[in-house]
């Protein structure tokens, strides 16, 4: 992978990118830090916390532990310090949704839930209009359509024309020898045409009134009015859950 350690601006002008040094660190301690901590497998020696047996088994391999090797020993984890070993995790204690993100079940739950009643009395309703002594009114019918004209056109304006959008600026760059060079092209600006009116507001308009008509029809029935809806009950029985 190629890198970049410095930069040259259009000016000219040279910059050193302090990454560069950054890197130079990061190397050395790493190669400082190089062996120091290796995880070298599991291990059928019984270990506990602060033991100092050494060497112990690995693969059925006596093997001798340095300072900064890791083993594992049912479920647990320790770390040679040179000396003694130190228990760094002990998972034995986890149950199986220890290593599960999500966990679900279906339950039913046990009991009945009784249907409500409804008890009421029917009554007559009357239906009548004040300028017809029968009873009628007109739900069928048709709405003219108003009529839509301008009352007021709406203002404008003059405004300028481009005939020519221009030319974008553009950033150039090209890396050698690890050194970013920067170039820069202004581009050129749109060319103006004739002049254009455009509208600046909106007209006014105004409309008819529509007009309604419609046929008569008689209105009658019975409904029921009063009553009240009892309360539906749930009987259940205490149930356990358990989650595997």
């Amino acid at each position: 992978m190629p890198f970049i350690s410095k930069i040259t601006l259009p000016s000219g002008s040279v910059y050193d990118i302090k990454d560069a040094q950054a890197r130079s660190d990061i190397s050395e301690l790493q190669a400082s830090l190089t062996g120091k901590v290796a995880l070298i497998g599991e291990t059928t020696t019984e270990l506990s916390d602060q033991a100092t047996t050494n060497p112990i088994k690995i693969n059925n391999v006596d093997t001798t532990a340095v300072a900064g090797n890791i083993v594992y020993y049912n479920r647990s984890e320790y770390l040679f310090d040179g000396t003694k070993w130190i228990l760094l995790g002990d998972l034995s204690a986890l149950g199986d949704l220890a290593y599960k993100d999500t966990a679900s079940m279906t339950y039913t739950p046990a009991g009945t839930v009784s249907k409500p009643t409804f008890t009421g009395s029917e009554s007559s309703v009357a239906i009548t209009a004040a300028d017809d002594a029968n009873g009628n009114y007109e739900p069928k019918g048709t709405v003219s359509a108003p009529s839509i004209s301008v009352k007021t056109a709406g203002s404008t304006t003059t405004v300028n024309s481009i005939t020519g959008v221009g030319t974008l600026p553009a950033l150039g760059t090209t890396v050698a020898d690890e050194n970013l060079t920067l170039t820069w092209d202004a581009g050129t600006l749109p060319t103006k045409g004739a002049d254009t009116s455009v509208k600046t507001g909106d007209a006014v308009y105004q409309a008819s009134a529509p007009s309604f008509t419609g046929t008569k029809a008689q209105l009658s029935g019975t409904t029921t009015a009063a009553g009240s809806v009892s309360q539906p009950a749930f009987n259940g029985t205490q149930a356990n859950i358990e989650v595997s």
